[in-house]
């Protein structure tokens, strides 16, 4: 039996079966981690990340639980070819496990509404949580988002992916805790900040953002690049606008 697994959900007032849907894997799966076997890396990791504790308290035992890209507290947690190679589990736990801030910053972000279909009303619980949630989408009539359109030679088409994205989150307008605008910016980065999790997507030059790397970083002490990427979203946000989408329509 694994004494601390067990002992976290019941702190975190969660079920096994509510532990396997995070993960995305069976009852029976998760009721086995609890019962002493010890799960996947990337299951290890969504699990910690869940119950906000150390990977390494709740396996200590495993070798393989303690090793990452670099030293035990780089910041560097993981990388991913491209987006679509991120486990759907991952980003469920970041957002469950989020409990200050959920900073989204894209140009049209539609995976992450039609990979989670309920997105908008699990962002509303976050807030009620008292998560601050904050969206920052490109400005559909902005010079960036056409010259972007241009780059990926897809036109205009960037600009009605965005507002077809926007539709999925009318209801966090005026939300309290919930804000969402528009920027004019020129991205080099997609950002999702969780906390002290960030996922960045580099923008790679004609290509659509979908199959450009990601990169999965944690807040430590002494490290830059989470700093960097968190002050970089911090500068856009204020440049933005409030988005109002019965003006916009």
């Amino acid at each position: 039996m694994n004494e601390r697994l067990r002992s976290a959900l019941v702190q975190r007032g969660l079920t096994v079966e509510e532990l396997a849907a995070a993960c995305s894997v069976d009852p029976k799966t998760a009721s086995r981690w609890v019962g002493g076997r010890v799960p996947h890396r990337r299951h290890r990791w969504t699990v910690a990340n869940l119950l906000r504790v150390d990977e390494t308290y709740l396996w200590p035992d495993s070798v393989q639980g303690a090793q990452r890209l670099g030293p035990a507290r780089s910041e560097l947690v993981d990388t991913y070819p491209n987006r679509a190679s991120v486990p759907r589990d991952v980003w469920l736990a970041l957002l469950l496990g989020a409990m200050k801030q959920v900073d989204v910053l894209v140009f049209s972000g539609t995976f992450f509404a039609q990979t989670n279909p309920h997105i908008a009303r699990m962002l509303q619980e976050r807030a009620q949580a008292g998560v601050r949630v904050r969206l920052c989408f490109g400005d559909p009539d902005g010079e960036a988002v056409r010259v972007r359109g241009r780059e990926e030679g897809i036109g205009d088409t960037l600009a009605a992916k965005i507002k077809a994205s926007l539709t999925y989150y009318r209801d966090l307008v005026g939300y309290p805790g919930c804000e969402v605008r528009l920027h004019d910016t020129t991205l080099y980065n997609s950002i999702f900040r969780y906390d002290d999790h960030l996922m960045v997507n580099p923008h790679v030059w004609g290509q659509p953002a979908s199959a450009n790397p990601i990169l999965q970083l944690r807040n430590t002490d002494g490290e830059e690049w989470f700093q960097r990427y968190g002050d970089s979203f911090e500068a856009v946000w204020a440049s933005a606008r409030p988005w109002a989408p019965d003006r916009q329509e």
